[in-house]
């Protein structure tokens, strides 16, 4: 009699228990609104993807989209920012070139890409301009490399910071042209940017949503383009590679990350809705006219090239002996 009881007694919960979980489970998503996470300060080429693409999504998932900026440890606070949240597709991370790509050859991080993030899709790849101080006597890249091996030691390139992606990249022209120019790291693209307009260093690798407004003024002069395609926005400015660096290509990108066990049906919503927003002729020309080239890939398309990628920049690091701070 005891167990007939207990039963009739668990048997409502457990019922009750199995519809909530079902209720759960096809609760549609998403179901509240979606926070981007960006693990670098306001302003920068990662936030301006994100802040461009927020009000788009949210029209299409229905729900707000909020970007919150956790900059700091290279993107590692907004990885665990991320990591902390509910795995339900509602918190997602701006993941980067630095972050999955370079800093794990690197340093050991506090969490594993490879199985800790789910890739969601590429949004936009983010090639450097090659650019000079307008007092370097070179006007395009086989010039530069001319006065470089002329001039061994005497040139110098700014970076944001050792191991950065811009550092990386001077690293990569320095090997596959064959020059001796001298690394200089800051604490920042700002300060960087401020001593070569000063002229105290010669030549910097930068993104050109951030170099573009000093091209244009007349203050820096870009001699190449580090992708093998031109630029939409930049349709005139020859490729390094084709100017006498073949195969140099150390592009950086800009990419939505989900948390390890966010549902596969989140995951697709989310990509499908920012191809969408990418395929917009409004925001597609924002991106070309700030030096991005939109992508919007699949999640498998996004999981290939990350591979590929990440054994790009180890070649890089470990041809040029680069190590962590």
């Amino acid at each position: 009699m005891q167990i007939r009881t207990l039963l009739r007694t668990l048997i409502p919960v457990a019922a009750t228990l199995a519809a909530a979980s079902a209720a759960l489970a096809n609760d549609p998503f998403p179901s509240k609104p979606v926070r981007i996470v960006v693990g670098f300060s306001p302003g920068g080429s990662n936030d301006i993807v994100a802040r461009l693409l927020a009000p788009k999504l949210a029209e299409g998932l229905g729900q707000q989209v909020l970007v919150e900026n956790k900059p700091g440890a290279g993107g590692n606070i907004a990885a665990q920012t991320l990591l902390s949240a509910p795995p339900d597709g509602h918190t997602l991370m701006m993941c980067t070139t630095g972050t999955v790509s370079i800093q794990p050859h690197l340093t050991k991080a506090p969490f594993n890409p490879e199985t800790d993030l789910l890739p969601v899709t590429l949004i936009a790849n983010a090639p450097y301009l090659l650019l000079v101080n307008a007092s370097v006597p070179a006007t395009n890249v086989k010039e530069l490399i001319a006065y470089a091996k002329g001039h061994p030691g005497q040139l110098n390139f700014a970076s944001s910071g050792n191991a950065t992606g811009g550092h990386l990249a001077g690293e990569m022209f320095k090997s596959k042209a064959g020059v001796d120019i001298v690394h200089v790291p800051y604490k920042g693209t700002g300060q960087a940017m401020t001593d070569l307009l000063a002229g105290q260093v010669s030549i910097i690798f930068d993104q050109a949503v951030s170099s573009m407004p000093y091209a244009k003024s007349g203050k820096l002069r870009i001699l190449g383009v580090a992708s093998l395609q031109r630029l939409k926005g930049l349709p005139e400015v020859p490729t390094v590679s084709e100017s006498g660096v073949p195969h140099f290509d150390p592009v950086t990108w800009t990419g939505l990350c989900a948390s390890k066990g966010t549902p596969a049906a989140a995951i697709q919503r989310v990509q499908q809705e920012v191809a969408k927003v990418l395929a917009t002729p409004e925001i597609s020309q924002k991106f070309i006219a700030a030096g991005l080239e939109p992508v919007g890939s699949t999640p498998e398309q996004f999981r290939a090239f990350l591979a590929a990628d990440k054994t790009k920049w180890g070649t890089v690091i470990k041809d040029a002996g680069v190590k962590a701070d």
